[in-house]
């Protein structure tokens, strides 16, 4: 598969690191998502992930009105949910912000964060569930993703994206740290990677999903791992690297 190549000029973040990988591999694993305390495993296609980003981005664009080059604040755990979101704020040109900012446009929070948002001009909660059921008890005015995201269609065609793709870095400076991220941890598009790390910053995200996604590989995500099962998943899910 094609690696990005930062160096060439790059308009939208998901397409240059999805794009490749829909050609090349569409319907292979590409994130597989665990909980060890509720139990839950979902497993997502390069295909299915690109879907719910457009549904994600669609959203974006058609019911909250945002154009390129809107920020919008990312609030959420490292979760499979929470990677279709990020993917759908880029592919709808949009910055990504992992703290709160006066100056967001939109905030895609979890329901335990919605206190650090609350002056945002649209906010929606995700409530992670796996089963897509709502959040429950929102406040008036305040939209919920589960609900609204359902209706929008699973194909989206990108805009440029913003000047700044995550946290002030631009698209190619993504880019960039993803690929020499996954160079440095030793990721190939062979590759499975078992992680249970957060992605609450911009260092954690590009060196937690989007080195991975980079040179496509396939990423196991862990959330409120068991030692034993983490080390039984070694040998079941044929995990190649342990971050």
């Amino acid at each position: 598969m094609e690696v990005p190549d930062p160096n060439t000029s790059v308009t939208n973040l998901t397409a240059a690191l999805l794009d490749p990988i829909l050609q090349q591999d569409p319907a292979g694993p590409r994130i597989t998502y665990y909980d060890d305390v509720s139990g839950e495993r979902i497993e997502l296609s390069a295909l299915t992930l690109a879907n719910w980003a457009a549904k994600t981005a669609n959203l974006i664009r058609d019911e909250f009105g945002l154009l390129p080059g809107a920020r919008i604040c990312v609030l959420l755990p490292a979760h499979w949910q929470s990677a279709a979101v990020l993917l759908g704020c880029w592919w709808a040109g949009a910055e990504v912000l992992l703290a709160p900012a006066d100056d967001a446009e939109l905030a895609l929070v979890s329901a335990d964060r919605l206190a650090e948002v609350e002056d945002a001009p649209e906010v929606a909660v995700l409530s992670l569930d796996a089963f897509g059921r709502p959040a429950e008890g929102l406040p008036v005015g305040v939209t919920d993703y589960a609900t609204s995201v359902r209706v929008h269609g699973d194909q989206f065609r990108p805009d440029s994206g913003a000047s700044s793709a995550l946290d002030g870095l631009s698209i190619a400076e993504v880019l960039t740290a993803a690929t020499d991220s996954a160079s440095a941890q030793s990721i190939g598009r062979a590759d499975r990677v078992l992680s249970s790390s957060e992605w609450g910053t911009a260092t954690e995200l590009i060196e937690g999903l989007l080195a991975t996604l980079s040179v496509g590989a396939s990423l196991v995500q862990v959330a409120r791992p068991s030692d034993d099962a983490m080390t039984r998943r070694m040998t079941s899910e044929k995990i190649t690297i342990r971050r």
